[in-house]
């Protein structure tokens, strides 16, 4: 008997060639992305077991199955593999349990793309999605099964609420439930919610971005009886592999930039322990690569003034290169400021970490943007411990950043912002000068290594009204585009075909649509933004005009 069948948006269980940046791909409108190419780009459909579960799980499924599995026997719960849901939906299934990331494609990467491509609400992800929900509610057609939906995503059904009578959900659940899930699934199976433990409604953020709470019957979190978030302790760690051999070693941030909800979750550090003994169960699957989950390492057990712990990181990295068969590790985000004004820590941590030409280390960091009017109003300790003015300008910071992982052999992935609150259109050319100065920079004779994604914030009324597709750039936002997609086409083009992985078949296809879908891309960027009014010429040289300030810098660097 399964009583619990897990499953996750199938977007968040692809390897997607294991290249820098495909994982955004479901992002993308699908008019804009053939099918072919997209199935293609996504890679091989995940493995799964012979009893039709899945092998690899997205790790916040891989929690919801440990945290269950302390409550229930393993015969009642599967993480199941989407080709074989209908295998598991039974009359006896009680709970349907998804997590989901972006499912109706109003996240911030999925929303930038709609401002290029326009059309309607038909991104990627919210096509699979789409077909995943069609394939469960058939499958539970005439059975008990009540469909639970869960994870980051559920923040988008708070928006569009009449989304959720359309795909039949019976609970939408948001926050934290690693402690609470066997209650959780428990009680609803029972139909007997505890009010103390759980209560109806959601938490947003108002204006000044404070957390409120708001009351609605569609939506569970939780009670008044139980803390606001899992305390450490009360985390089970993984019992089964996880996609991409994804782990975390932190939970919360604490920067406390003013547009990022993570920031008011309380910093929660896991013991090295426990991450070893969740990169070994990877391990024994046939993972070699350590993926280390935080929304800020270089805040793992941080100091005074979000100064790095050099120990802490230095002990954390050295146990997990120590573990048996692991032969390469990255963090998933961390802050530019760090590898800026800590050169030889960064160095010792890429020795331990063995980076070098053919294992860059990859990290996404949020630049945001180029001015320094706009960094000390919305991300004021983002450059900490480095200070705007007595360490130089935002943009001199970032600058060093790159420099020093370009030294060694780490790639940032950055996000860069516009219409951001109180933003100008000089802001915006802050962000276009600091991008043309990245681009154009070396380091011992080689080009700084980063990409560059704009992201447009979009006010949540606007996604409400779903008018999303008219006048969402100004035409200074829009060179803002065209600069960042300009940089990416050149690093599509000198990069698509050198870190693509697997056949020289596979490379060779890879690599061919990497490159040539980044020029293409630009060419549509190019088209749009001259259609608008940029005036492409004066981007290409803003910032650069003269080569003093770069070359000056780079010869710093040298010395």
């Amino acid at each position: 008997m399964t009583r619990f069948v897990l499953i996750s948006d199938s977007t968040l269980s692809y390897e997607y060639r294991n290249f820098p940046l495909l994982e955004f791909l479901p992002c993308a409108p699908g008019r804009a992305v053939p099918e072919r190419i997209y199935k293609f780009l996504r890679g091989a459909v995940p493995p799964a077991k012979p009893s039709g579960e899945a092998l690899f799980a997205p790790y916040s499924l891989r929690k919801l199955e440990a945290a269950l599995l302390t409550r229930f026997p393993k015969e009642e719960v599967a993480v199941a593999h989407e080709d074989h849901l209908e295998d598991f939906i039974k009359d006896d299934t009680e709970i349907i349990g998804v997590t989901t990331m972006d499912p109706l494609g109003i996240g911030p990467t999925t929303m930038s793309y709609y401002a290029l491509f326009g059309g309607n609400l038909d991104a990627w992800v919210r096509r699979d999605w789409d077909t995943l929900m069609e394939r469960i509610n058939n499958a539970r057609r005439g059975k008990k099964a009540k469909l639970l939906i869960g994870g980051p995503g559920v923040w988008e059904f708070t928006i569009l609420r009449d989304e959720i009578e359309k795909y039949k959900f019976d609970y939408v659940f948001q926050g934290e439930a690693d402690d609470i899930a066997p209650l959780l699934f428990d009680q609803i199976s029972q139909n007997a919610l505890d009010k103390g433990i759980f209560r109806e409604g959601y938490t947003s953020y108002d204006e000044s971005f404070r957390r409120i709470q708001k009351s609605d019957p569609l939506f569970l979190s939780r009670g008044i009886s139980k803390a606001a978030y899992p305390k450490l302790d009360d985390i089970p760690t993984i019992v089964n592999p996880s996609v991409k051999g994804m782990v975390e070693i932190m939970r919360g941030c604490g920067v406390g930039c003013d547009f990022c909800e993570v920031t008011l979750r309380p910093l929660r550090y896991v013991e090295i322990s426990d991450i070893v003994k969740e990169i070994e169960i990877n391990r024994d699957a046939g993972m070699t690569n350590a993926w280390l989950h935080s929304d800020e390492a270089f805040g793992y057990r941080h100091g005074n003034m979000f100064a790095p712990n050099e120990d802490a990181l230095s002990e954390l990295f050295t146990a997990v290169m120590g573990i048996k068969g692991i032969v390469s590790s990255n963090p998933t985000h961390g802050r530019i400021s760090i590898p800026a004004g800590y050169p030889e820590m960064m160095e010792k941590l890429s020795k331990i970490l063995k980076s070098g030409p053919r294992n860059w280390i990859g990290l996404q960091t949020g630049v945001e943007t180029g001015s320094d009017e706009l960094a000390r109003k919305h991300m004021p300790n983002k450059t900490l411990p480095l200070r705007i003015g007595p360490d130089g300008s935002w943009q001199d910071i970032v600058w060093e950043g790159v420099n020093v992982e370009t030294q060694n052999y780490w790639r940032p992935a950055f996000t860069l912002q516009v219409g951001q609150s109180e933003e100008t259109p000089e802001d915006n050319w802050k962000t276009i000068e600091m991008i043309n100065r990245l681009s154009n920079s070396y380091v011992n004779d080689r080009h700084f290594e980063f990409t560059a994604t704009p992201l447009v914030n979009v006010p949540l009324g606007r996604i409400k009204s779903r008018s999303l597709n008219t006048n969402m750039l100004t035409v200074d936002m829009m060179s803002v585009y065209y600069a960042a997609y300009r940089h990416l086409a050149k690093m599509a083009i000198r990069d698509g075909f050198r870190d693509t992985e697997g056949s020289l078949l596979s490379r060779a296809g890879t690599g061919t649509i990497i490159s040539t879908g980044g020029y293409f891309m630009l060419k549509f960027i190019e088209k749009k933004a001259i259609k608008m009014g940029v005036d492409i010429e004066k981007v290409k040289r803003y910032g650069i005009e003269n080569n003093d300030r770069i070359t000056s810098l780079s010869a710093l660097a040298r010395a």
